[in-house]
């Protein structure tokens, strides 16, 4: 007997489209072909194309800066404090268009997903993918501003890569929780925009730890470091624009402190698998 006519035995349970597939070259092959096609599909018809992505992060820098760093006197016991702000915006700005394009895009894909049997996590991971592309070049002005402004290329720059991928790995994971969510539950995406601006506040972007530190306590600098996105922008303003932003080890009060931080990624990256992996095959009858 076929295993189509196994499938299709009365009694036996049928088998929905899976999160991965069987065939680990397609999913990726799906992945990237996907995420390509929408970094593409952003910019065409448009005479700035790639310019147009970096006005929202330099425009918010420019006002933040001017705001906080010449009015309110931000940052004055750090170097290069204007670059550790960019570099957080970026690294926020990737986050955010990460998570946030993930939770629409399956429904977006309704017509797809509804007609066509494939790994249904290339979806949300193809919306990773795209995010990620802008963040690499996203980073280059980032890059040049640091060395105008007299940063030097350091060896410590190549933290950089553990990092970004660290955090690519926690955006992943919510993105896989929140857009199976989204499918059920269309609050998500309101409620999850609270949280982004919540996120934005509490984390270190426009102060510095320090500042924390000096007015609150080493206790509440301890605490933000918590959260594995300010975790991994502090450690990255100390790698890559300058050791006078203290590492994400001496913020949170410890380097053995830092597997807090790494197991809620692990913790967030499981579940939302978890999650997706089950509602994967349900999720055209859900749209």
């Amino acid at each position: 007997m076929s295993a189509s006519a196994q499938e299709l035995r009365p009694g036996r349970r049928v088998v929905g489209p899976t999160a991965l597939g069987r065939d680990p070259r397609r999913f990726w092959h799906l992945t990237r072909t996907l995420a390509v096609t929408d970094f593409k599909l952003r910019f065409f018809g448009s005479v700035l194309g790639y310019l147009w992505q970096l006005m929202r992060p330099l425009m918010l820098f420019g006002v933040l800066f001017v705001v906080f760093s010449k009015v309110f006197s931000f940052g004055t016991e750090v170097r290069f404090y204007p670059v550790g702000l960019l570099l957080g915006l970026v690294l926020f700005s990737f986050f955010g268009e990460a998570t946030g394009a993930s939770i629409r895009s399956l429904s977006n894909r309704e017509g797809l997903v509804r007609k066509i049997e494939f790994p249904r996590l290339a979806v949300p991971l193809a919306s990773v993918l795209t995010a990620l592309f802008n963040l690499v070049l996203n980073l280059i002005p980032v890059v040049l501003f640091l060395l105008i402004v007299g940063g030097k290329v350091r060896w410590t720059w190549l933290e950089l890569i553990p990092l970004v991928a660290l955090l690519t790995v926690f955006a992943t994971g919510l993105a896989m929780l929140l857009s199976a969510l989204f499918v059920r539950y269309r609050d998500i995406e309101p409620i999850w925009d609270v949280v982004m601006q919540v996120l934005f506040y509490v984390t270190p972007i426009l102060f510095t730890v320090q500042m924390v530190k000096d007015r609150a306590g080493a206790t509440a600098s301890n605490l933000l470091m918590v959260n594995p996105f300010a975790a991994i922008m502090q450690q990255a303003r100390h790698a890559v624009v300058d050791p006078s932003h203290v590492s994400a080890a001496a913020a949170i009060g410890g380097t053995w402190r830092l597997l807090i931080p790494l197991a809620i990624v692990v913790i967030v990256a499981v579940i939302g698998f978890v999650v997706f992996s089950r509602a994967a095959p349900r999720i055209a009858e859900e749209l």
